[in-house]
């Protein structure tokens, strides 16, 4: 080999090697541990130029389950379930898929008011060109989908702030493709739900549902957070998932925390508490 030839394997060698890579485009560099900080901060400035780019000043918070189908989806699947267990009516299985499909028909009923109270909201804010009460949602199936949604319906812009979670998960396809976002860290992720909330409305939900919620909570009560409507769709559900009269009674929480909450049954009554909260004025 000559030394020009040998000079230049090595000099490729030296390019080729890890350590040679430009530190903002060595994925490796970036994974590991010690640089946490520096993806933590990454999370939380990416959306941030999004959002402003698009001069979202204020936004309305849709929590809810992943788990909750469309009206006409659920009745297909009930009135399925209905026709297996009545052929079969002795079996297990089916008596517990139509139960499950039973369940589910009757929340359908949630996706559907959180598509229309994010279309109510969107035309409202948004018809005069106007970035208040932006729809967010967590960007994924269920009420999310329901919600981005109705802000597609009412041709206005919502944000979606997706997961990596084990399971794959794509984003539902109703988001505005410049305000899809997709997180690794639940708690930068959550920080961007309440940064410019001026409203949080929470359907009925499991884990996710609650810990997005308590959370906006715990910092309203602490005032870390300014005061803002917080909706729960569902009296009967939330009321029988945690009994807050007990909470009160055993001390844990003041009575006038349970102000920071109110009850709705509808669209049209979510609407109504954040028009009453603000005064038929546009949140500032």
């Amino acid at each position: 080999m000559s030394y020009s030839d040998w000079s230049k394997a090595l000099q490729e060698e030296i390019m080729q090697n890890p350590s040679y890579k430009l530190a903002y485009e060595d994925i490796d560099l970036l994974a590991d541990d010690d640089l946490r900080p520096l993806r933590l901060q990454l999370e939380l400035l990416k959306p941030e130029r999004g959002l402003h780019e698009h001069g979202i000043t204020s936004t309305v918070v849709v929590f809810g389950s992943a788990r909750t189908l469309p009206l006409q989806e659920a009745k297909q699947r009930l009135e399925q379930a209905e026709q297996s267990s009545a052929a079969d009516p002795d079996n297990p299985t089916k008596k517990n898929t139509l139960n499950v499909a039973i369940r589910q028909h009757r929340q359908a009923g949630y996706y559907e008011q959180a598509r229309e109270f994010a279309t109510l909201v969107s035309k409202r804010f948004q018809q005069e060109k106007r970035r208040d009460f932006v729809v967010i949602t967590g960007g994924g199936p269920g009420i999310m989908e329901a919600a981005n949604l109705g802000a597609y319906e009412a041709e206005a812009r919502s944000i979606g702030l997706n997961i990596t979670l084990p399971r794959e998960q794509k984003p539902n396809p109703f988001i505005t493709p410049d305000l899809a976002f997709r997180f690794h860290y639940f708690a930068i992720r959550k920080m961007h739900f309440l940064m410019r909330a001026k409203a949080l409305v929470a359907f009925p939900g499991g884990f996710g549902t609650f810990d997005e919620l308590f959370e906006a909570l715990t910092l309203i009560q602490t005032r870390k957070m300014q005061r803002v409507p917080v909706v729960l769709f569902g009296a009967e559900f939330w009321q029988r998932a945690v009994d807050f009269d007990f909470l009160i009674s055993e001390g844990v929480i003041a009575p006038e925390d349970r102000d920071l909450f109110a009850f709705v049954e509808s669209a049209e009554q979510a609407v109504q508490v954040l028009h009453d909260f603000y005064q038929g004025k546009p949140p500032k």
